[in-house]
């Protein structure tokens, strides 16, 4: 048996369901050592610390 719908869903029920697809802009937030803008609870890129605690050490 393959897969059969019951009833035929409108375009209109189909477009409803589709309407919360949409792109949200990533959440950003300073970092507490350096003040550059990171995504929260994630090292951050610019200055390599997170919970101002040096993670990743920053070569010169």
């Amino acid at each position: 048996m393959s897969i059969c719908p019951k009833n035929k869903c409108s375009k209109s029920r189909r477009d409803q369901r589709r309407a919360n697809w949409k792109m949200t802009a990533p959440t950003l937030v300073k970092c507490s050592k350096c003040g550059a803008l990171m995504v929260p609870h994630r090292v951050c890129k610019a200055c390599g610390s997170y919970n101002k605690r040096e993670i990743i050490s920053q070569e010169a």
